[in-house]
């Protein structure tokens, strides 16, 4: 027996390896500045002092609407208290806080009103479960 064999060793072709190695190092290479960039923003700083005045709508499970506590008896009595405070030189931010089972309705209503007397400065709070 020789030491020759007619079968041919099968030889493992590296190039294609290395060319996607390389493909991987260069895409690594590129997207890894772009994740060490910050982003400088120059935000705007609030007045030091007293925090801005708000004035809370509530509005409880039955419809009722509450202005800063005091009962209010319908959406109609609320709107001359709504172009009160949109009137003012510095108007306070309008707080909506519907209970969670409120109706959609009566939410509806108030923000409505807020909309048609013009408030500037709205937002809506949820409340939180109990």
């Amino acid at each position: 027996m020789s030491g020759h064999s007619s079968v041919a060793e099968p030889q493992l072709n590296a190039t294609p390896l290395i060319d996607v190695m390389l493909v991987l190092l260069v895409i690594l290479i590129i997207t890894l500045p772009l994740g060490t960039h910050a982003v400088k923003l120059d935000l705007p700083r609030g007045i030091p002092g007293a925090p801005a005045a708000r004035v809370q709508v509530d509005i409880a499970y039955g419809g009722d609407i509450y202005w800063n506590g005091e009962l209010v008896a319908s959406v109609d009595m609320l709107a001359p208290r709504l172009a009160a405070l949109a009137a003012q030189a510095t108007p306070p931010t309008l707080e909506v806080v519907p209970e969670k089972l409120a109706p959609y309705e009566r939410v509806a209503q108030v923000l409505a009103a807020a909309q048609r007397a013009h408030v500037g400065r709205l937002s809506i709070r949820s409340v939180p479960d109990r």
